[in-house]
């Protein structure tokens, strides 16, 4: 049986705050359930698991995405644009929490909607941000295929992706449109190489 690959990789801590503020990021882009019934960050209002389920801040702390240093700092400025926002609305924040965590879901949508909007000086950041959130759901990126599949993945297993077969390959019986679209060479070899 094919063992997994291991990813080099090295991932940075960002303190508890940090990871609050970047997991409703993430929900915000992708949402799910909440993890346990006061959880802040995950605002709960889909079901099943969204980007944080599915991995959003490990990805976003592995060193192959170029922003792990600066995780802290992304953090930080979306708590400054969460301050300007909530006085500009007149909204209290919960000092107990974040302020990105302590708005409800619907300001989230709209903060992140105004730092993504074309114009906004920062925009590069925010719109990167979301992706690799969105990236973490889509694809897994940071796991294994077969290791995400087998931990039960929400993406993956939202998009219908099956599993490998006993030796780790995928193999697929049915042609992806419906009939096979040429018949094979006749010098292929029986692993599929031409000869």
């Amino acid at each position: 049986m094919r063992t997994s690959r291991r990813i080099p990789e090295r991932r940075v801590d960002i303190g508890a705050e940090a990871t609050a503020t970047l997991e409703a990021w993430a929900d915000t882009i992708v949402p799910g359930e909440k993890r346990w019934p006061g959880d802040r960050a995950v605002a709960g209002v889909s079901d099943g698991g969204g980007a944080v389920a599915a991995g959003a801040l490990q990805l976003l702390r592995w060193d192959a995405t170029g922003i792990h240093d600066g995780l802290a700092e992304l953090a930080e400025l979306i708590s400054a644009h969460t301050r300007a926002f909530a006085g500009r609305e007149g909204l209290a924040l919960d000092a107990s929490v974040p302020p990105f965590v302590a708005l409800g879901y619907d300001d989230r949508v709209r903060v992140v909607a105004e730092l993504t909007t074309p114009g906004h000086p920062e925009k590069e950041f925010w719109v990167l941000l979301s992706l690799f959130c969105n990236m973490a759901f889509d694809s897994a990126a940071h796991l294994h295929t077969a290791d995400a599949l087998g931990q039960g993945h929400p993406g993956l297993a939202a998009m219908g992706i099956t599993r490998p077969d006993a030796d780790g390959l995928w193999r697929f019986r049915e042609s992806g449109y419906g009939r096979r679209l040429a018949d094979p060479h006749p010098h292929t070899t029986a692993s599929g190489s031409p000869a």
